[in-house]
């Protein structure tokens, strides 16, 4: 049976807890952190009142499946583990890191801000590209980062101005392994049926070691754009295994972006989490543990 509820915050009695708009991480000792990955969803840079039942599962479940099949350190203990029902499936332990102020984020198809700029100037990020282009083409794929932003948009930027702030030799090995990790995971995708459009990765530093080393989440629907494959048009919008259902509902209910947003409708609700858990499926190859 479909569950209902949505885990929208957590409260583990004695731990000190910061939150973003996904993750709450409470501090466990020992250079360790606990991460709870709730059901918040956000769109348009606002936190919804409306969960989307058991996406943090799926966000939890995804990125322990690549932190293990990614040949690269990573910033992951354990997962899964708990005591409380409502917090199984979406825990993990992790290293704490010294995180690196920018988005790594990777695109081999031309959407989202990219194609906003690639319209305006014939470039994204910068960098110059092909005349003729239309929305959804296949690019690079090409490096662009971006700065971290505690809320609001993250601001892309060139990788000059990237390695000019954390030092040449850091910027391009950030840039290698974010690319070379990308093709790695694109040709998974696409054995599976699935089109990485694009994506982003976090990276820090250990802490205790100083090994640079792959945080946060990787290659899930809240960090990735996936797309169906068979379907794969180029020229408009790709129908994506995210929280597309949630953007179109907002953009067509009259909501000015600008005040508090609105609770989302139960088919949306349901059909989003539908999406998250095709995701993890389709990827993982296996039946998703919390239908």
């Amino acid at each position: 049976m479909g569950r209902t509820v949505a885990l929208l915050e957590t409260d583990l009695t004695g731990r000190p807890k910061r939150s973003g708009k996904v993750r709450d991480v409470y501090e466990i000792g020992g250079q360790r952190l606990l991460i709870v990955a709730t059901d918040r969803i956000s769109a348009f840079d606002w936190i919804l009142p409306t969960g989307i039942p058991d996406k943090g599962r799926v966000l939890t479940g995804l990125s322990a499946f690549w932190f293990a099949r990614l040949d690269v350190p990573n910033h992951l203990i354990s997962a899964f583990d708990a005591d409380d029902e409502s917090l199984r499936g979406r825990t993990a332990v992790v290293r704490e890191a010294k995180v690196i102020p920018f988005e790594c984020v990777v695109r081999g198809y031309l959407e989202g801000s990219g194609w906003k700029e690639y319209q305006s100037s014939g470039t994204v990020c910068g960098e110059r590209l092909p005349s003729g282009l239309v929305q959804g083409d296949r690019i690079g794929p090409i490096f662009t980062p971006a700065t971290k932003a505690e809320s609001g948009h993250d601001e892309n930027v060139s990788f000059e101005f990237m390695a000019e702030a954390i030092g040449e030799g850091l910027a391009r090995t950030l840039r290698d392994r974010s690319l070379s990790i990308y093709e790695e995971a694109s040709a998974y995708a696409r054995s599976k049926g699935l089109i990485l459009a694009d994506t982003k990765f976090e990276w820090g530093h250990d802490t205790e070691t100083g090994e640079l080393m792959l945080i946060d989440e990787v290659l899930t629907p809240d960090s990735s754009r996936y797309w169906d494959a068979s379907t794969y048009k180029p020229g408009g919008p790709q129908p994506s295994f995210d929280k597309q259902f949630v953007r179109d509902w907002l953009e067509s209910s009259g909501w000015d972006k600008a005040s508090s947003p609105p609770a989302l409708p139960v088919d949306v609700v349901a059909k989003t989490r539908a999406k998250y858990i095709d995701a993890y499926e389709i990827l993982t190859g296996q039946a998703f543990p919390w239908k």
